[in-house]
């Protein structure tokens, strides 16, 4: 069945919210990740070389996530950084980032790719899923409130901050700017059904002290996965590092059939450039000749 991916309700303020200084446990997450078996590679599946794109959340820089990029080489994936640098820009381009990023990736590796995205950066991999499905193999968002931010109120300050920052550097950016109302193909892309090629996975958490994780819920028992920690401490977390090892391992990859066509689109490119080259080499020949 196609799940459909609902547009943002208007944001509002968590009714009942976790209080927000149980985010001050994100070290004692980090802690235990580092002495934990998984850590090191032990007891999860494998990894088959495929590429995984890391995008992080609001307010943040791809360098945050540098402990689960470090953690998926040792597990045997090619990981990548998404290349926004620091998330403070329109989404429309911030995606266009990611899309560079990822055709790099298919370039080296020639399979289809795997996103995870922190937060907001969840929100720009499903966008770009549901814009380019047949380069994703899967999405996984790590307490991403796709269904509607409902957050605590300093979550909501920095989000509207950070609007009227966009919009006060680009006068010629819509109101609506880095919302799911905006007219831009990032805007549009939230209303648009999910595609049945990719696979997709919300892991969320009931003690989350920034958003409310209702709003990171799919509505379906084999998609939405609950761990315990914080909002922030989900990329550094040890319940999340093992669900990511199991649910790449489950995704279907394509592989012969993109492979090839990849490779036709390489081989297509490599010779336009031939050919634009030796007309390059014919023309300086022709003049040389004249003169």
């Amino acid at each position: 069945m196609t799940h459909k991916v609902q547009a943002f309700r208007p944001h509002g303020q968590l009714p009942h919210p976790t209080p927000i200084f149980a985010e001050l446990m994100l070290p004692v997450e980090l802690m235990f990740l580092r002495v934990s078996p998984t850590y090191y590679g032990y007891g999860v599946p494998r990894g088959n070389n495929s590429a995984v794109i890391l995008i992080p959340g609001l307010v943040g820089w791809d360098l945050m996530l540098f402990e689960l990029h470090g953690w998926l080489k040792r597990v045997g994936y090619r990981p990548y950084y998404s290349g926004i640098g620091f998330v403070g820009a329109c989404p429309h381009m911030l995606v266009r980032r990611i899309e560079e990023t990822v055709d790099r990736a298919l370039a080296d590796t020639g399979y289809p790719v795997h996103l995870i995205g922190h937060s907001l950066g969840g929100i720009f991999a499903r966008s770009l899923a549901v814009r380019r499905p047949k380069c994703v193999a899967s999405v996984i968002t790590l307490a991403s409130p796709f269904r509607g931010l409902v957050a605590h109120g300093l979550v909501l300050s920095l989000g509207d901050a950070m609007r009227a920052w966009i919009r006060g550097r680009d006068s010629g950016l819509p109101f609506d700017c880095a919302t799911s109302r905006c007219p831009c193909p990032f805007g549009r892309s939230l209303q648009r059904r999910w595609p049945k090629s990719v696979l997709q996975t919300a892991i969320f958490s009931k003690t989350d002290g920034l958003v409310d994780w209702r709003y990171c819920l799919t509505g379906r028992p084999d998609v939405d996965i609950e761990v315990s920690g914080t909002h922030l401490g989900l990329p550094f977390n040890t319940e999340v590092y093992a669900c990511i090892a199991e649910r790449l391992a489950s995704a279907p990859m394509s592989t012969r059939d993109f492979r090839l066509r990849i490779q036709a689109n390489a081989d297509a490119r490599h010779a336009r450039l031939q050919i634009d080259t030796s007309r390059l080499h014919q023309g300086k020949a022709i003049r040389r000749g004249i003169h």
